[in-house]
């Protein structure tokens, strides 16, 4: 059995990927790179601003608008704000879940502030909340889930990651945790082969984790 369940934000407690990717895709748009939704979706989901920043700035060839960062929160807020929902099944899963938990994002604690507010599940973890912006290396290294381990005071090997991205599964393995990959903008196959034990739907967590 584990000792700790560690939370990745977007796309496994909050429906904000299809939001977020669709306004990265907009913007990059506009300065110039023809890229679609699901070219987008490949390539920064689960990615840190700043990683997701600096390859955007290799692409362009050059450094992009000084408040490409400010303008995209801005946008990301009022979207979330007016259409962001729990992934579906999460409440019940938290409501149900008497394991210790938290969660590790490559969101800032602004955005998180913003996510996990509006759809409610704030509740569910309050000061146990911890961003890459708090590490030196963000997903796919494994420092994140390391400092959220120590900072819980769980072993690595006694905790479990929920995933919806490659790089994200890349770092729980990394640190030397079990992934479980919840399969939804990212394919089952691409989680899997990252090394996450792949599920489809919220409901299946609660079996999965009793299973460990």
């Amino acid at each position: 059995m584990a000792d700790l369940i560690i939370f990745d934000c977007d796309g496994v407690l909050v429906d904000s990927e299809t939001i977020s990717n669709r306004i990265l895709m907009e913007m990059l748009n506009d300065l110039g790179w023809r890229i679609g939704f699901e070219e987008t979706v490949d390539r920064f989901t689960g990615l840190s601003t700043a990683m997701c920043l600096e390859i955007i700035e290799g692409r362009l060839g050059g450094p992009i608008p000084s408040d490409f960062e400010q303008v995209m929160d801005e946008r990301e807020a009022e979207a979330f704000k007016r259409d962001l929902q729990p992934v579906p099944g999460i409440k019940e899963v938290l409501d149900g879940l008497t394991l210790p938990k938290c969660v590790a994002s490559s969101g800032t604690h602004e955005k998180m502030t913003v996510s996990l507010g509006v759809t409610g599940l704030y509740k569910f973890f309050e000061d146990r909340i911890f961003s890459a912006t708090e590490v030196e290396r963000a997903k796919p290294y494994p420092d994140l889930f390391l400092y959220a381990a120590e900072r819980m005071g769980v072993a690595p090997s006694r905790c479990v990651v929920i995933e919806d991205s490659v790089p994200g599964v890349q770092g729980g393995i990394a640190a030397g945790m079990i992934v479980m990959g919840y399969a939804n903008l990212t394919s089952s196959q691409a989680l899997a082969q990252a090394g996450a034990r792949v599920f489809s739907h919220m409901r299946e967590l609660p079996e999965l984790i009793q299973s460990l």
